[in-house]
């Protein structure tokens, strides 16, 4: 398995550093004839750069300006591969030279070293954050793929208006959100806050508790909640390429998330059959839209036995608070000594607001996998 690539038709490789020159990614397998432009790209990258998680966000001044280097012309990709570079602008690798032979709390220092025999100390390097430019930029090209015509045809049994996906925060800071179903829960406000919180209420009151903590020198984890739409019935590769399995692998390898439940999740442990069952509601193989009526309920998230059930999916992803904090905490040099760390610089209080996007794009690369393996299941689809 190569740690830097993901997908099978549908390849992604990201590449850079945190403090390096230059992130980004290199996109294989994406068909041809597809509209796509830099600010596209550059549209998506505005939703994750620093700085856009508000009160919740590092300090650290990046545009994020994607350079479209191959794989496009007049605005329409060629079918070969697809290379995007974001440079860094403002790195400051001075701001780590005092940790560089300490492991700091929470962080993959040691772990990295244990691997590779030596570690990029500059903010983590490749286990930075900063690392999911590259992914939010490949998957703005799945996105560009979701939403073409081409795509469209494909989606026997899906929606008109073709693939969906939308990440928000639910809960951040141990303060939850409005939910789904419920009467202040808006979506769009997600778009309009930068914490991306469906409800401006909860907005405040998670703004004013991560301020309280910024003044502590802490910070505060999140969960981010993803729903996916428009997928037609029969999606995924079972028996190790289920849907919700490569969504899991998708959303769990992006950086301080510690785990993925779909439908009623954990819930179900404490539920009975004849409460989580979904019951369909159409004749045998039934073809119209997803989410209108393929089940009575959606308790599994979307997905029975690995694969799309045509209604919505539905999971929700937790990320632990990140781990730089300025408040003092005891660690171990390379000699083994324990020493009292404080990281300074700039970082986020909470990742989930940034957290988001990537979900999105992770997301978005997983459905563009899936649909184009789909062709080779069924042709005629």
């Amino acid at each position: 398995m190569a740690g830097n690539s993901f997908g099978v038709v549908f390849r992604v490789t990201t590449f850079g550093e945190s403090h390096g020159p230059a992130l980004g990614c290199v996109v294989d397998g994406c068909p041809a004839e597809i509209a796509l432009d830099g600010e596209t790209i550059a549209a998506e990258l505005r939703r994750r750069r620093p700085g856009m998680g508000g009160p919740a966000a590092t300090a650290r001044s990046e545009r994020d300006e994607p350079e479209l280097l191959s794989g496009v012309f007049e605005g329409k990709t060629l079918g070969t591969p697809i290379a995007i570079i974001i440079r860094n602008k403002d790195p400051r690798p001075g701001d780590y030279a005092v940790l560089k032979d300490l492991y700091r709390p929470g962080h993959a220092d040691w772990t990295w070293e244990a691997k590779y025999g030596l570690r990029d100390h500059r903010g983590g390097g490749r286990a930075s954050g900063r690392e999911t430019a590259g992914r939010v930029a490949a998957g703005a090209v799945a996105k560009a793929f979701l939403a073409s015509p081409a795509c469209r045809n494909d989606l026997t049994g899906g929606g008109p208006g073709g693939v969906s996906i939308r990440a928000w925060v639910s809960q951040a800071a141990g303060i939850d959100a409005p939910q789904p179903g419920e009467a202040d829960f808006d979506l769009e406000e997600a778009e309009r806050n930068p914490l991306r919180v469906p409800g401006r209420a909860a907005a405040e009151r998670i703004g004013q508790r991560l301020a309280e903590l910024a003044e502590a020198g802490d910070s505060a984890g999140g969960i981010v909640s993803c729903r996916i739409g428009g997928l037609p019935p029969g999606l995924g590769e079972p028996v190790f390429g289920k849907l919700g399995a490569l969504l899991g692998q998708a959303v769990l390898s992006i950086g301080a998330c510690k785990g993925v439940e779909f439908g009623e999740g954990f819930a179900a442990a404490v539920s009975t059959g004849s409460a989580h069952n979904d019951s369909p509601a159409f004749p045998p193989f039934w073809d119209g839209a997803p989410g209108t009526g393929a089940f009575k309920t959606n308790h599994s998230g979307g997905t029975l036995g690995g694969i799309s059930t045509g209604m919505d999916v539905v999971f929700r992803a937790a990320f632990k608070p990140p781990a730089s904090i300025p408040r003092g905490q005891i660690t171990v040099n390379r000699a083994g000594e324990p020493v009292e760390a404080a990281v300074r610089g700039r970082h986020d209080l909470c990742i989930a607001p940034r957290a988001a996007p990537v979900v999105e794009a992770m997301s978005a690369l997983v459905v563009a996998d899936l649909l184009l393996l789909r062709r080779r299941a069924r042709p005629r689809h």
